[in-house]
């Protein structure tokens, strides 16, 4: 998991890209249904990382086998501070093949929700070109 925290430390959009599986299941904080694909997860990538701002790793945890990984987080969204964390399987090949993330508190979702529907109709385009 280091390759993908270090990508999205360095905010290196294209090195996470690379490291997800086409058949990547998103699923999202604050959407019910989980989003599948490349192009749509990647997008959804891309616009989180233009909404969160002061975005930092606290903890590192992995599951035994070394493909179930918890990536915790601290991050803001205009005034509200979030906490959360990235639940990330990666497939025999090493590539994610599910992404979960969650977020606390209530407050901070609410946030990240209106920041992210601001964003949609971009991620919208991105994923539609990425897979064209």
């Amino acid at each position: 998991m280091r390759a993908f925290r270090e990508a999205v430390e360095a905010r290196d959009l294209d090195a996470v890209e690379a490291l997800l599986a086409p058949d990547v299941v998103f699923t999202s904080p604050v959407v019910f249904k989980p989003y599948s694909g490349k192009a749509i997860t990647a997008a959804i990538l891309r616009g989180v990382l233009r909404v969160f701002e002061d975005f930092r790793y606290d903890r590192e945890l992995a599951g035994a086998d070394g493909r179930d990984h918890a990536l915790v987080f601290t991050t803001r969204v205009g005034d509200r501070e979030i906490n959360g964390c990235d639940f990330i399987h990666v497939n025999e090949d090493g590539l994610i093949d599910e992404f979960m993330v969650m977020v606390r508190p209530l407050s901070g979702a609410q946030a990240l929700a209106e920041a992210m529907g601001a964003q949609f109709d971009l991620i919208t385009e991105e994923a539609e070109a990425r897979s064209a």
